[in-house]
C-alpha cells in the first residue's frame, strides 16, 4: 500500500509546534484517534511508544517513520506531520527530526505493513523531496505534494 493511498488531508499537519518527540507522538495519536471508532488516543500513543522502545524509527535526514500495530482494527491510518523546529528523536544519523510519517496498521497484516514502510522510504529517499516537504506552508500544500509524489 502506498502512502498516497492512505493519507488524508485531515491527517496531514504542517508546521506543528512541538518541543519533544513525546509531544509530537501525542499530537499524531490525537489526530489518528479521530479516524478510529474503537481505539483511543492513549492506545495509539502506547503502540507508537512500544515500537520506539525497540529502537528509534528516525531513519535519517530529519525523517522518522514511527509505526504502531493494532489488534482490534482492519484500518490502516497514516499521519504526516512537519514540525516548526526539529526535535531530538534518537535517529540513526543523530540528527533531529522535523518530518514524521506515522503509520497505524492491523497487527496481522505484516506484509502490507512492510510494503507501506518501503513505499514511504522510497518517497522520502531523496534529500530534494524532503526539502520540498519542508518548504510547504500549510497542510493542503503538504498533502498535495505527497499525493503527486512520483513513487
Amino acid at each position: 500500500m502506498k502512502l498516497q493511498d492512505i493519507l488524508t488531508l485531515d491527517c496531514t499537519l504542517c508546521a506543528i509546534k512541538g518541543t519533544s518527540k513525546k509531544k509530537l507522538l501525542e499530537i499524531i495519536s490525537e489526530t489518528a484517534a479521530k479516524k478510529f471508532d474503537n481505539i483511543d488516543t492513549h492506545q495509539l500513543f502506547e503502540s507508537l511508544m512500544a515500537r520506539e522502545k525497540v529502537g528509534s524509527t528516525g531513519i535519517g535526514n530529519g525523517i522518522a517513520i514511527p509505526h504502531g500495530r493494532l489488534t482490534n482494527t482492519s484500518q490502516v491510518i497514516a499521519v504526516l506531520l512537519t514540525s516548526e523546529q526539529a526535535v531530538e528523536f534518537d535517529a540513526i544519523d543523530n540528527r533531529a527530526v522535523d518530518i514524521i510519517i506515522a503509520l497505524f496498521v492491523p497487527e496481522e497484516n505484516c506484509q502490507q505493513h512492510l510494503d507501506t514502510l518501503q513505499s514511504i522510504a522510497q518517497i522520502f529517499s531523496t534529500k530534494q523531496f524532503a526539502k520540498q516537504v519542508r518548504k510547504c506552508q500549510n497542510s493542503q500544500e503538504l498533502f498535495t505534494l505527497i499525493k503527486h509524489a512520483k513513487r
